[in-house]
Order: structure tokens, then sequence, then C-alpha cells
């Protein structure tokens, strides 16, 4: 029996030409890989999630469905909270930058940004209330040089703790995003 999918001398159909969706540039999409601290903490909070969603299960067989209820409810908060802690960072489009925070979005458009630059300058320590002195990404609007934007990346948020090729590397390629786009 032949396997056609197996084997590397097949015919390439003309569909293989077809784009990625990745190669859209109007979707969003994020420069960099999420860190490791952030995914280590979503993974535990999606564990912690599994077993009050299992303790769920038990209570809804043994004791009232309303009980089990409300543990599910909570089961789907953690989740939920887990989910938009891997969504946070800075994305971006053809159409605008992105910042994602915890309990906000931000989006501006292109035609709005004056510029994109790395400052050095104290910047918190995973988002903690403590001061550390890192380099930050920071967005300026045109016409609105007296409001403070949060800064896009840090070199000590959850994404970049530890990783500073990492962080080089995403804001040079918002940096060149901004370049692009910026000048509409």
């Amino acid at each position: 029996m032949p396997l056609p999918f197996l084997t590397a001398d097949r015919a390439f159909d003309a569909t293989d030409d077809v784009a990625l969706p990745h190669d859209d540039r109007d979707l969003w999409r994020r420069p960099y890989r999420p860190g490791p601290w952030r995914v280590g903490v979503a993974a535990l909070m999606l564990l912690l999630a599994s077993f009050v969603l299992f303790a769920a299960v038990i209570i809804a067989a043994t004791d009232s469905p309303s009980a089990a209820g409300v543990v599910f409810a909570v089961a789907a908060v953690v989740i939920a909270c887990a989910l938009r802690l891997l969504r946070m960072g800075a994305w971006v489009s053809a159409h605008g930058v992105r910042h994602v925070s915890f309990f906000s979005t931000r989006t501006v458009a292109w035609h709005q940004v004056a510029s994109v630059r790395t400052v050095q300058q104290p910047v918190r320590w995973l988002g903690l209330p403590r001061t550390v002195q890192g380099q930050a990404l920071l967005l300026v609007r045109q016409g609105r040089s007296g409001e403070t934007f949060p800064p896009l990346l840090t070199t000590h948020n959850a994404d970049f703790l530890a990783r500073e090729e990492a962080f080089d590397r995403a804001a040079d390629t918002v940096e060149a995003w901004a370049d692009e786009y910026g000048r509409g």
C-alpha cells in the first residue's frame, strides 16, 4: 500500500505556495516569545485549576450541584487569569502597537506614534512595586509629550528577566515595525 504523505518525491500542489497565516501583517502578533517566568506561573495556575476542577467533580458527585458550581466558577476564574497572564505584553500589526496588561489593553495606531525608543531608567521588577535599574522600551505619542504611557517592554518583566539578548531583539523588532509603519 503506497503512502504518498511519507514520500519526498511526490508532486507538489499549486496550493503549497499559499502564504502562511503568520505572514499576514494585519494580524496582531507578539514580536517575542513569552518568558519562562510568565509561562511557569501560568502553568502552575493551570495545574491548580485542574485540581480545583477535579474537586468540583467530586463535590458534584457527593454534595449539592450548587456547591460544585461555585467551585467550578473558581476554576474558571483561575483559568481565565492564567490565559490573560499569557496574553500580556506588546503586540504589533500593520495597524499599530497594542500594550496588553492584566486589566486593560491600550492600542495606538502607527500614525499616532512619534517615536519608539529604548531608555535606561528604573523599571519595576516582575511588575511588583520594587524598582531596579534597567532598560525600557518607551512609546511616545504625537502631541502628548506630558502623558505617561507605560513601558511596552522592560528588562525586568516576566518575559525578559535574565534574558538581555531577548529584550534587545524584541525592542529592535518593535522599533523596526514603528519605522516601517509609522511613516503612514
